[in-house]
């Protein structure tokens, strides 16, 4: 099989309704899904784009505990696709760097920083905050996916969490409101309140599947999350 005829078979594996059986044949391959999945970040289909996150996740795992080496390049080349530099956009890659995190232990001790810091506004400094929202959106994503498998990382993300309750974006609103609650942040309580109203409906990736929630939804979510959390 060539380059050409194996990216487009594993595209045609991740639009498959049973996608995720074929997530071993992924595995198997190795560094040879690498560049079909990165071009798959940039399908116009957001289930293809999603299935290849959660495929990145999968795939690099193997590639750590294996050839560790290998799957520091693919995370520095998240990090490069995110710098300015690069001259692109970037597109899946803060959320397919925290799938790997959440799948890696290795991973997550090594880059769960990086993740935690495309939400970090600092003025005092240069840093990594995404200020484009369509990206941030994946960010914070991201920050909430750490937050359902390692949350004793994604706790370090509670101030950033809290600020972005009130971001201008509905989207990135409701991502950070759904973390919250994962992370049982009393503190967000009072904001969420106010949410509780808006029938905003954002596209939320969750458990391998595509959800539409409403922004209400996922505020009652946290209250419900947080109010229910031990003292």
């Amino acid at each position: 099989m060539n380059t050409r005829q194996r990216k487009k078979h594993i595209l045609t594996l991740l639009a498959a309704d049973n996608w995720q059986k074929h997530l071993h044949e992924l595995v198997e391959l190795r560094q040879k899904a690498i560049s079909p999945l990165f071009s798959a970040l940039h399908n116009i289909s957001p289930l293809i784009r999603w299935h290849a996150i959660t495929a990145f996740g999968v795939v690099v795992k193997a590639m750590s505990e294996q050839t560790p080496e290998k799957a520091r390049v693919i995370m520095r080349r998240f990090i490069w696709n995110l710098n300015d530099e690069s001259g692109g956009i970037g597109w899946g890659s803060p959320e397919a760097m925290a799938e790997v995190v959440v799948q890696s232990p290795l991973m997550a001790k090594e880059y769960h920083n990086h993740v935690l810091a495309y939400i970090h506004e600092d003025h005092c400094r240069p840093d990594c905050y995404l200020e484009h929202a369509p990206l941030r959106r994946g960010a914070v994503w991201g920050v909430g996916r750490l937050a359902q498998v390692r949350p004793e990382l994604a706790q370090q993300a509670e101030a950033d969490l809290l600020c972005l309750l009130t971001d201008c974006d509905t989207t990135i609103r409701a991502l950070a409101a759904w973390s919250c609650g994962l992370l049982k942040i009393k503190a967000a309580q009072s904001t969420l309140q106010t949410m509780l109203a808006d029938q905003s409906v954002i596209e939320l990736y969750l458990d391998r599947q595509l959800t539409y929630p409403t922004l209400a939804f996922l505020a009652q979510e946290a209250l419900d999350h947080i109010t229910n959390s031990p003292m």
